[in-house]
C-alpha cells in the first residue's frame, strides 16, 4: 500500500506539475493574436467600392483584405468541404481530424494529413513559424482555441481569406484571383475556385506561373475529393478539369492611376481611399484614349474628364493615354497641365455678352477684317463671312466676332469673372489681359475648363470638381453668368454641326485648336454630364494637322456613347429668355455696333489707309531735308492723335489726310488713336 500510495503521490505531483507547466506555457504565449496590427495593401476604390488600384505593402506584398461577401459562395463551400468540414461546429480544434491525422501518421509512418483546422491555419499565419514539430502544432491548437474565444467564425474566415499564401508575394484570395485570373473573386468558375482552394497547401510548389502542371493536378484533386463526397456533379467536374490553368501572372489593376496617386499623396496614412470615379466608365474611357492615341501617332496623348453637372463629382478622369507609356509621358497628368485653349473660351465670352444685353443669339454681327492697334485677328481658314448671326458666328467659331465681343465685354473683366468662378486663366509672364485671350492666348487646365462648361450646363453657376468621397468640405456655387445667358450659350452650342458620322442635336459642344497645332480640344455637355477632351503632345511640340474638330471632337462624342447612357436633354429655358427672329428683336439687338451702344450709328473702324503696314517708301531730298510723307486715316471718332515712333505729332487738327516730315531713312512706326481709345499702327521703312 505504501508503494501504491507513493506511486499515486508521484503521479499526482507529475500531473499537477504538468498542468501548472502547461498553464505557465500558455500564459507565456501572451494575448491571442487577432490581426489588428496587420499591414494590408492600400486600396483605392470607386464610387461603388469597386477596386480601382491597390498598392503593395511596404515589404512588397499584395495583401488585400477580404470578407465573405467579397468571394464566390461556391468557393467558400469548396474551401470548407476540402479544408475543414466541421468548421462551423468545432471550437478551433477538430479532435476527429487530429485523431485521423495521428492514425494515418502511425500506420503510414509519414504525415498524410495535418489535421489542422482553418482556425489553426489562421493562427499559423498570424504567428509564422518555420519549424514543423509537435510543439508547433500544439501552439497552433492553443492559439486556435484562444482566437475562437475572441473572434466570430466569419471573422476567422475573413482572416484566412486575407492571409492565405498563394505563392510569391501574393497573400489572400483577392490578390490571387486578380493576379491569376485578372478579376475579383466574386465570380469564379468551378475550376478557378478549385485552384484557389488548392494553392495555399503548397503555394510555392503549385504556383501556376512556375508550374502550371502541378497547379492543374492540385486543382483536379480538390475537384475529385469533393465529387467523391457528393458535393459536385460528375459532369460539372469534368468540364472544370478542361478549364485552362493560367501560366503567368496578370498585372494588378491600375484604373485612374493618376487620381489614385494623388489621393495617396493627400492622405498617406489612410488605407482605403474612396473616389467618386465610376470604375466601369473609367475603364471604357481609358480604352478609348489608348485606341485614339495609337491612331493619331506615337507621341500623341489624350486626356478626358467626365463630371456630373449637379454634384461636381468627377465620374472619370483619364490623365494620359497610357500611364505606363514612357514615350507618351504617360505619368504626366494632362488634366492638370496648363495649355492654350484655342477657341474653347469663346462660349464664355458670348455668355458674358448675352448677360450684358449686348447681343442675342439672333443678333447680326460683322465678320470682316478689323484691326486693334497692331492686332488684326483672322479666321482659321483666312476667309471672312461678312454679316452673320451671333448664333452662326459661335457655331462656326469665327474669330473676329469673338474678339469684337471680348472687346465689348472687356478682357480684364472676362479674366476676373472666370477667376471668381473658380477657373483661373494664366497669362504669359509679363502680359496684361488682352484681346488675344479670345483665341487662346492664355493657359488653362482641362479640369478647370470642364468645370466652367459644367457651369454653363448648371445654368450659370460653377461648383468645384471633386473626385474624393472622403472630402466633405462644403463647396459653394460660384457665379459664372446669368441663367438666361447660360441657356442661350447651350441652345447655340447644341446646334453646332457634329463631326462626321456623329448624331447632331444631342450634345452642346465646342472645339478649340491652339496656335501652331499644339493642342486640340473638345468640350461638351448634356443635361447630366460634362466631358472635356484634350489631344496633343505632352511636351508641347506642334503636330501637323492636329485640329479640335477632327482630333478631339470624335473622341468627345465617342466618350458620351461609351458612358452607357443616352444623352439627357438640356434644362428648360429659364424665365427671361427671349424667343424671336432677328426682325422681331428690339432695334438695339438687331445688329451689333462695336463702336457704340447697340443700335447707335456705326462709325467705320479706325484704320491707316496709307502708308500700308510693311511698306518701303523712297525718300526724296529738297534743300538737304526729306520731303514730307503723306498719312491718310479712315474711320474712328475725332479728334485723332497721331504718334510718330511714339511721339505725338505737334500740329494735326482733325484732318484725316496730312503731311509730316520724317527725320530720315530707317524704320518708322505710325500710330493713330481716336477719341474712343481705338488705335491703328503700321511699321514702314524709309530708304
Amino acid at each position: 500500500m505504501r508503494i501504491w500510495r507513493l506511486i499515486a503521490a508521484c503521479t499526482g505531483a507529475a500531473v499537477v506539475t504538468a498542468v501548472l507547466g502547461g498553464v505557465w506555457w500558455v500564459v507565456s504565449l501572451g494575448p491571442a493574436p487577432r490581426g489588428e496590427a496587420l499591414d494590408y495593401s492600400t486600396l483605392v476604390v470607386d464610387r461603388q467600392d469597386r477596386l480601382l488600384r491597390p498598392y503593395a505593402t511596404p515589404d512588397g506584398r499584395w495583401r488585400l483584405p477580404a470578407t465573405l461577401t467579397d468571394v464566390d459562395q461556391r468557393y467558400l463551400q469548396m474551401l470548407l468541404a476540402y479544408e475543414d468540414r466541421r468548421f462551423r461546429s468545432h471550437r478551433g480544434v477538430d479532435p476527429l481530424a487530429l485523431a485521423r491525422a495521428a492514425y494515418q501518421w502511425v500506420t503510414s509512418q509519414r504525415i498524410v494529413s495535418g489535421g489542422s483546422t482553418l482556425t489553426m491555419q489562421v493562427a499559423r499565419l498570424l504567428e509564422p513559424r518555420t519549424e514543423r514539430s509537435l510543439v508547433a502544432k500544439l501552439r497552433q491548437a492553443v492559439r486556435a482555441i484562444e482566437i475562437e474565444r475572441t473572434l466570430s467564425k466569419d471573422e476567422v474566415l475573413a482572416l484566412y481569406l486575407s492571409l492565405a499564401p498563394y505563392g510569391g508575394n501574393l497573400e489572400g484570395v483577392r490578390a490571387a484571383s486578380l493576379a491569376y485570373f485578372g478579376k475579383e473573386p466574386r465570380r469564379l468558375s468551378l475550376g478557378e475556385a478549385a485552384l484557389l482552394v488548392a494553392l495555399p497547401q503548397s503555394p510555392e510548389l503549385r504556383r501556376p506561373d512556375h508550374s502550371a502542371e502541378a497547379a492543374r493536378r492540385a486543382r483536379d484533386r480538390v475537384l475529385d475529393r469533393i465529387a467523391a463526397a457528393g458535393g459536385l456533379p460528375a459532369d460539372e467536374v469534368a468540364l472544370a478539369k478542361l478549364e485552362p490553368v493560367p501560366n503567368a501572372r496578370k498585372p494588378m489593376p491600375a484604373l485612374a492611376a493618376h487620381a489614385a496617386d494623388q489621393a495617396l499623396l493627400a492622405a498617406p496614412t489612410r488605407k482605403i481611399h474612396r473616389l467618386t470615379i465610376d470604375a466601369v466608365v473609367q475603364k471604357h474611357l481609358e480604352e478609348l484614349a489608348r485606341e485614339r492615341a495609337r491612331a493619331l501617332g506615337s507621341d500623341i496623348s489624350v486626356a478626358i474628364v467626365v463630371a456630373d453637372n449637379a454634384s461636381g463629382e468627377i465620374l472619370a478622369r483619364v490623365a494620359s493615354a497610357d500611364y505606363f507609356d514612357l514615350r507618351r509621358a504617360g505619368q504626366v497628368d494632362m488634366t492638370q497641365a496648363l495649355r492654350s485653349p484655342g477657341s474653347a473660351l469663346k462660349p464664355l465670352i458670348y455668355g458674358l455678352a448675352f448677360e450684358d444685353g449686348a447681343v442675342h443669339p439672333e443678333t447680326l454681327i460683322e465678320d470682316r477684317p478689323v484691326r486693334y492697334g497692331i492686332y488684326a485677328p483672322e479666321n482659321f481658314d483666312l476667309t471672312f463671312q461678312g454679316v452673320v448671326s451671333v448664333r452662326r458666328a459661335l457655331q462656326m467659331s469665327l474669330n473676329v466676332p469673338a474678339v469684337t465681343l471680348l472687346d465689348k465685354v472687356g478682357a480684364s473683366r472676362f479674366l476676373a469673372r472666370l477667376t471668381q468662378a473658380g477657373g483661373p486663366l494664366v497669362l504669359p509672364k509679363g502680359e496684361a489681359p488682352g484681346l488675344a485671350m479670345a483665341l487662346g492666348g492664355v493657359g488653362v487646365k482641362l479640369a478647370d475648363l470642364t468645370m466652367l462648361y459644367a457651369g454653363i450646363a448648371r445654368g450659370g453657376t460653377t461648383i468645384a470638381l471633386t473626385e474624393r468621397r472622403d472630402d466633405i468640405a462644403p463647396r459653394v456655387p460660384l457665379r459664372l453668368m446669368e441663367p438666361v445667358a447660360a441657356w442661350y450659350v447651350g441652345s447655340v452650342l447644341i446646334g453646332t454641326p457634329p463631326p462626321d458620322n456623329a448624331p447632331g442635336g444631342r450634345i452642346a459642344y465646342k472645339t478649340g485648336t491652339s496656335y501652331g497645332y499644339r493642342d486640340a480640344w473638345s468640350l461638351g455637355f448634356d443635361g447630366h454630364r460634362t466631358i472635356g477632351v484634350w489631344v496633343g503632345r505632352p511636351d508641347g511640340a506642334p503636330v501637323t494637322g492636329l485640329i479640335g474638330r477632327t482630333a478631339a471632337a470624335p473622341i468627345l462624342f465617342d466618350a458620351f456613347a461609351r458612358i452607357g447612357q443616352a444623352p439627357a436633354a438640356l434644362p428648360p429655358p429659364p424665365r427671361g429668355v427671349l424667343f424671336a427672329t432677328n426682325k422681331k428683336l428690339p432695334p438695339p439687338l438687331q445688329r451689333f455696333r462695336p463702336n457704340g451702344l447697340p443700335g447707335d450709328s456705326a462709325e467705320p473702324p479706325l484704320q491707316i489707309t496709307f502708308p500700308p503696314n510693311g511698306a518701303r517708301l523712297e525718300l526724296t531730298m529738297a534743300d538737304g531735308k526729306p520731303d514730307p510723307i503723306a498719312l491718310k486715316v479712315s474711320g474712328g471718332v475725332e479728334p485723332l492723335t497721331v504718334l510718330i515712333n511714339g511721339v505725338p505729332l505737334a500740329t494735326q487738327g482733325n484732318r484725316r489726310s496730312l503731311l509730316f516730315e520724317p527725320e530720315g531713312p530707317g524704320f518708322m512706326r505710325l500710330t493713330v488713336m481716336d477719341a474712343r481709345g481705338k488705335a491703328d499702327s503700321v511699321m514702314v521703312r524709309l530708304q
